[in-house]
């Protein structure tokens, strides 16, 4: 497993535009997706999931993938938050 932390820094935080893209990356992975805020952990694959978490802007979430393409796939999303959402 691979994890890695990111702090949100668009002024929305992360809204529904940003939250597809982020679930669009991660369903092009075979791995096991999730993202945890405020210690919660939701499959980083559902909209829904995301959304639940209202992630607002200055927040750190933590993004980890396990199985046998979770090296990409972190460098996917990582790719995604880094253009759209933050560092």
């Amino acid at each position: 497993m691979k994890a890695q932390t990111f702090k949100i820094t668009a002024e929305t935080g992360v809204h529904a535009r940003p939250a597809t893209l982020l679930v669009n990356k991660a369903g092009q992975f075979d791995s096991e997706i999730e993202v945890s805020y405020k210690g919660k952990n939701v499959n980083l694959k559902s909209i829904m999931g995301v959304m639940s978490l209202g992630i607002p802007k200055g927040a750190e979430i933590e993004v980890s993938a396990d199985g046998k393409d979770e090296a990409e796939a972190l460098q996917g999303i990582s790719d995604v938050i880094k253009e759209h959402l933050g560092e």
